[in-house]
Parts: structure tokens; C-alpha cells; sequence
């Protein structure tokens, strides 16, 4: 069955001599929409030109630019890489075959030429690259499926969080945008120390990204402490203290059985669940829930550790005021070694204009 003429494949001769561009065209003409071209210029706009032909018969042997010149400038520009070529010349020695070859051709035919092999190789070339095609635009759906996919997965995980991370804040109101500023104050911290050699393998691109997704989550369990003691405003007796540690526990039980839930292991909620029990250890080991000391404390805790206090310190609470940034730092500067990892603390001094400014464009609505 012959193709519709609207069907057929587009085949450009470059070739500079008329009289082979005539036989050529007789050659193909009733199987190929055929298009000519005496000069390598010529053929180079031709080829990046809509509609793009489908194969490329290219002599070798023209003057100002020959055949191997032209190829090599297909192959460069990515609208004609992907165009095959079959070399057409009467140089078909070894060497100038291995040159085509290496320039980009796909195939070598000898002059003169016979018709018979011409076609079939024709046909056997643009058959190749209708597989060719198919592969490279299946790949491209698969790579836009795959990157739609991220995206919607890495949206329900912020969903997740944030939802999650909303129920704390509506059981104590009184911290406004407390959840935002911390959260972009661990990646600043974290983006500071990741210069450092004894961070770079850890605090990586893709790790900092789960920090700021996971720092919402270090007061949610906030949820499970009762609002005489959460919205006390006065100072805690020593019992209602006790039960206010329990948040930390609390946050990652809560974490943990979501995880559970769903019968499988989410790394995303691994450094989350660090935040939120060990948020309030200290570098010396006076903190709460386990009261681990130094490097025991994971990293994600010892840098949300800084950014939490920091936070409370400048915002207002039911059971105080909020402090200006240099009457904060002065506290902070005090915990350098026993409730702060020195390492961790020093990096934050060096992006202390930094917290300032996310504190300012984070203010509360009454600050």
C-alpha cells in the first residue's frame, strides 16, 4: 500500500553537482518527498527548518564546506542531531569511510550509486529512527510522568507536615508564625554548616530539604498536653513541668505510629522524629527526654535546638514577654558549650543577621 503524499518521510540530497541531484530525486521520488540542496549552508538551514527532513543523503566531495564539516555541524545543533546520515561520494576507502563514521554517519554508500541499495538503505535507516524516535519521546513521557510524580508526592508530603504541624500551633496560638521561623532558621544553619568538612556528607542538599520540611513537626506533641499546663501563664510547678517534657515523647509517638500506619519505612519522617524528641537535649547532657550529651544528640536536634530558643526568646509567650535579638543573644551566648553544640553555635553567630531578618519578615501580627 503506497503512503499518502502528506505521509511520506522527507529526504534532503546535499550534493553539488546537478546532474546528481536530478538522479537522486528520480530515485526517490515516488516512496520520499524529496528536498535538495547544492551547497553544506544551505543543507544546515534546510535541516533546522520546520519540518525537519527525516534523513539526510550527503555527498562528501563540495566545495567551501564538504560533507564531513557539514555532519559534524548537524550533530552539534540539537535540532538536527537526531537526523540520520548516510554519506553518498566515491571516496570509499577505508579512511574516509572510518571519518564518516566518526563524524556521525550512520551509513556509507558508494558512487555510482544503484538504485536498488539506495532505497534499501534508505528504508532501513528512517525504519531505525522511527524506533529511534519512538524511544526518545517514551523517555520523555516517562521523565515528565516521573518528575509529575515527584512533585505530587513531595506536595503531600508538605501537606502532611504542615497539617500536622498546624495542630500544635492551634493548641497554643499565642506562637504565630513560631513553626515558619524555625523552620527557615534550621535551613540557614544547616546551609552555614554544610561548608564545614566534618557536615559536607551529612548536611547534603537533599537532607537540608528534609530539615525545612521537617521542623514544623518539633513541638507537635504539644497536642497531647493539657491547656492548664500548654496555656499556663504563669511560671510551671515541678509536677506540671514534668508533663510538659512528656511533648517531646509525645511528638514522636505521634510521628512514629503515622509511619507505622502505612506499613512502611519513610525516610522523609526520619529526621522529623529526631526533632521532635530530642529537641530539648543539651549539649551536656542536662536535657530532656534521655539526656544525651554532645554528638549523641542527632544533628537535626542540635541545630532545631538554636533555633528554638532563639525563637522563644524574641516572641511573645502567655507566660512572657518577647526580648529584643541582643537581649537574646546574650542568653544564647551563655549556652555556647553546655546547652549548645559550640560547633553549631558558632556557625550561628555567623548568620545571626540572617535569623534577625527571618524573625523581622516572620513577625507576629502584633509585633
Amino acid at each position: 500500500m503506497v503512503e499518502a503524499a502528506t505521509d511520506k518521510p522527507l529526504v534532503l540530497v546535499v550534493d553539488d553537482t546537478p546532474e546528481n541531484l536530478s538522479l537522486m530525486s528520480a530515485v526517490l521520488k515516488d516512496r520520499y518527498k524529496v528536498k535538495v540542496a547544492s551547497k553544506g549552508e544551505r543543507a544546515l538551514q534546510i535541516a533546522t527548518t520546520s519540518p525537519a527532513p527525516d534523513i539526510i543523503l550527503l555527498d562528501v566531495m563540495m566545495p567551501e564546506m564538504d560533507g564531513y564539516e557539514v555532519c559534524r555541524r548537524l550533530k552539534a545543533d540539537p535540532r538536527s542531531a537526531h537526523i540520520p546520515v548516510l554519506f553518498l561520494t566515491a571516496k570509499t576507502d577505508s579512511d574516509s569511510e572510518a571519518t564518516g563514521f566518526q563524524v556521525g554517519g550512520v551509513d556509507y554508500i558508494g558512487k555510482p550509486i544503484s538504485p536498488p541499495v539506495v532505497l534499501a538503505r534508505v528504508a532501513a535507516q528512517l525504519q531505525l529512527k522511527r524506533m529511534a524516535d519512538f524511544l526518545r519521546d517514551k523517555n520523555e513521557f516517562l521523565e515528565q510522568a516521573v518528575s509529575e510524580r515527584t512533585r505530587e508526592l513531595s506536595a503531600i508530603q508538605d501537606v502532611t507536615i504542615l497539617a500536622m504541624s498546624s495542630m500544635a500551633e492551634t493548641r497554643d496560638n499565642e506562637t504565630g508564625n513560631h513553626i515558619l521561623r524555625t523552620q527557615r532558621y534550621v535551613q540557614c544553619l544547616a546551609q552555614k554548616l554544610q561548608a564545614l568538612p566534618q557536615f559536607a556528607n551529612v548536611l547534603t542538599d537533599a537532607y537540608i530539604h528534609l530539615l525545612y520540611k521537617s521542623a514544623p513537626l518539633h513541638d507537635i506533641g504539644k497536642v497531647g498536653i493539657p491547656d492548664h499546663i500548654l496555656l499556663k501563664p504563669g511560671k510551671l510547678t515541678p509536677e506540671e513541668f514534668e508533663i510538659m517534657k512528656t511533648h517531646t515523647t509525645l511528638g514522636y509517638l505521634a510521628i512514629d505510629r503515622a509511619e507505622k500506619s502505612l506499613g512502611m519505612n519513610l525516610p522523609f519522617l526520619a529526621p522529623a522524629k529526631e526533632i521532635a524528641l530530642y529537641h530539648q537535649e543539651k549539649w551536656d547532657g542536662s536535657g530532656y527526654p534521655e539526656g544525651l550529651v554532645g554528638e549523641a544528640i542527632p544533628l537535626s536536634a542540635r541545630l532545631m535546638a538554636v533555633a528554638d530558643v532563639y525563637d522563644a526568646l524574641i516572641s511573645r509567650r502567655v507566660y512572657k514577654g518577647a526580648m529584643s535579638h541582643d537581649e537574646a543573644m546574650a542568653i544564647l551566648r551563655q549556652g555556647r558549650g553546655t546547652h549548645f553544640d559550640p560547633v553549631v553555635f558558632d556557625a550561628f553567630l555567623e548568620v545571626e543577621d540572617e535569623f534577625r531578618r527571618i524573625a523581622i519578615n516572620l513577625s507576629d501580627p502584633d509585633h
